[in-house]
């Protein structure tokens, strides 16, 4: 009996400490930028919630993502550089998260918390890398760039939107923004009820284009900007700001409505709750940049500084106040985990570094740090792949960082000191530095460089997702991540890289509109709009799999790969046997007028 005793106080003991883990709450903000907070100066946008939660937080004053959406997440997930860790660009084949490599919702979920994501994703809409791949219990989720993006359910438009929700579309009344909020308190005040810490991402659509807000916050904006200090601002740059900031100011409302809530069920005190940004401005250096040079997608400050507040009541942490030192979103994992007591040894190196210590007030971050951003470019004049595409990262378009010097690219050097707007190149006038930094580049080069331009793969064939719904998201280093280039016929060709889960017989069903859409190959969508395309063939390779036979007029001929479009067909269904293993698939609609594109969906189906 004592014995018996003994072991259930036990038990309790380490049910209670479970228990009395913190909760993890992160905010990340897509588009936003360091300047779109009033607390930052910002003359036109009032964000009295952000504000406040400035004023109750930690700020890294000097934190750094990289200036693109994709890398960001897959980096603030996995605490690894997105040139180790295959997320580092936004489309084109190279925004997939290798499967391998654990996530924070692993490191959490493995610890007892339940793990939820809700609103952007970004890392691979199939498996193995969507949400409930990674570790992620609970998701209501889009794919790719944006709500109307190529592999997103056609149609969205930010109200009463259809997302994923563990793995099955629904559809969800309201507008885009206040439905991922809603969804998020939905999950934490489940967590809670059962008595479960939990890790929460939340990660909203907004304000990335469409720029698309609710018509009160619009107006809000556009009223504002009708003050005579904005009469220098040209009408359509004003238009599209009441849009943009008319979206930040709902995230605003929606901070103030989460904060609120942690207050009522008594969250608050235990809960650390992140809030950042994923990337630069989109119109800062247009009407107000918080005295900083660049926007997103760029390597000047403004791509990539962005906000970082930090709030823990209860964590022993060190009062409200700005923490200098050159920071980044890889240390936001290996820092959580540091403070809930998750043990990571068994995953791989961190590239980030934990800062508990100085969020304790225990040190501050090192004069001496380094940090190194990289990205892959857009291949922006290429519509079909290419070995050499501007896809491939390269180790002279890094970004190398050091006290308050930027080499940018290996060509341009900039002390924020003197230069704060980074005007003045001044590479050929501090060799000392140039010399240290190109160091550092190197050496980091050395440890990534060989891994840095790997393809992930699609696996198809599997329990897990059949059919597999593929898009031209994933075409490899081919940008077609849009649906308006989907309406207008955009003549791009590309392929997929997948890997063959089960040998078998599969359906592989060449569509040029998604099947909700419900258009036909050549023509329009059901209610007129779109481009029609004089389409009369569809064609299909996959590598390793296409029998050839000579021909009597050629040398040599591909069977049965080859099937023509009727005016009514919605989709080309080929029935192949494929065998185990990694290939490519390849598909082509042809026509008329020297028409060729690629199908841009393709639903394969193992029988």
């Amino acid at each position: 009996m004592k014995r018996l005793l003994s072991t259930l106080a036990a038990f309790a003991l380490a049910y209670t400490s479970a228990w009395a883990r913190p909760n993890v709450l992160i905010v990340m903000t897509d588009d936003q930028g360091y300047p779109e907070l009033s607390v930052h100066g910002n003359p036109v946008l009032q964000t009295p919630h952000l504000d406040r939660l400035h004023s109750q937080s930690l700020r890294l004053s000097d934190y750094h993502v990289t200036p693109m959406c994709t890398p960001t997440r897959g980096q603030l997930l996995t605490g690894i550089d997105a040139a180790r860790n295959g997320a580092a660009n936004v489309s084109s084949g190279r925004a997939l998260l290798r499967p391998e490599i654990p996530t924070m919702a692993n490191y959490f979920g493995d610890a007892g918390f339940a793990t939820g994501v809700f609103g952007k994703w970004h890392l691979g809409a199939n498996y193995p890398y969507r949400p409930q791949d990674r570790g992620f219990q609970e998701s209501v989720w889009y794919p790719s760039s944006s709500i109307p993006s190529v592999p997103a359910y056609w149609g969205n438009d930010y109200f009463d939107d259809v997302y994923t929700r563990n793995g099955k579309n629904e559809r969800f009344k309201g507008y885009c923004t206040d439905v991922f909020f809603a969804e998020a308190k939905a999950f934490m005040k489940k967590s809670t009820k059962a008595k479960k810490p939990f890790l929460c991402y939340l990660a909203t659509n907004t304000p990335h284009g469409p720029f698309i807000p609710k018509p009160e916050d619009r107006e809000v904006i556009a009223e504002r900007l009708k003050d005579p200090q904005f009469d220098h601002l040209k009408d359509n740059l004003k238009k599209n700001l009441a849009n943009y900031l008319g979206m930040i100011r709902n995230i605003d409302a929606n901070m103030g409505g989460l904060m609120q809530f942690l207050d009522d069920e008594g969250l608050t005190d235990n809960t650390i709750l992140i809030f950042q940004t994923d990337n630069g401005s989109l119109l800062g250096p247009q009407y107000f940049n918080a005295g900083m040079r660049g926007k997103k997608t760029e390597l000047w400050e403004g791509g990539h500084r962005v906000p970082c507040f930090i709030r823990w009541p209860n964590g022993n942490l060190a009062k409200p106040q700005d923490i200098g030192g050159l920071t980044q979103v890889q240390d936001i994992l290996p820092t959580l985990l540091d403070l809930c007591q998750i043990n990571a040894e068994s995953g791989p190196e961190f590239d980030g570094m934990s800062l508990a210590p100085v969020l304790r007030g225990e040190q501050q971050v090192s004069d001496e740090r380094v940090l190194i951003m990289n990205y892959s470019r857009m291949p922006g004049f290429s519509n079909y792949p290419s070995p050499h595409s501007q896809t491939q990262m390269r180790a002279d378009q890094a970004g190398v960082l050091w006290k308050r010097w930027r080499l940018l690219e290996d060509r341009e050097l900039y002390n924020l000191d003197s230069d704060p707007l980074q005007q003045t190149n001044i590479i050929d006038q501090h060799p000392e530095v140039v010399a240290k930094l190109r160091k550092r580049l190197t050496a980091w080069w050395d440890r990534v460089g060989t891994t840095a331009n790997e393809e992930q793969r699609i696996i198809i064939g599997t329990e897990h997702e059949n059919p597999t719904k593929l898009s031209g998201t994933e075409w490899l280093d081919v940008f077609i991540d849009q649906q308006r280039q989907i309406l207008k016929g955009s003549q791009k060709s590309g392929y997929w890289l997948i890997d063959v889960a089960q040998a078998g017989e599969y359906d592989i069903e060449l569509r040029r509109w998604p099947k909700e859409a419900d258009g036909t190959i050549s023509g329009t969508l059901p209610d007129g709009t779109g481009t029609a395309l004089p389409i009369t063939h569809a064609s299909l390779f996959v590598s390793g799999h296409n029998h050839m036979s000579i021909g009597k007029k050629r040398a040599y001929q591909f069977e049965g790969l080859t099937k023509r479009v009727r005016e009514v067909d919605k989709g080309a269904v080929f029935t192949m046997k494929l065998k185990k293993g990694p290939t490519a698939l390849h598909t082509w609609f042809k026509g008329r007028d020297d028409t060729m594109l690629s199908a841009y969906y393709v639903y394969v189906t193992r029988q």
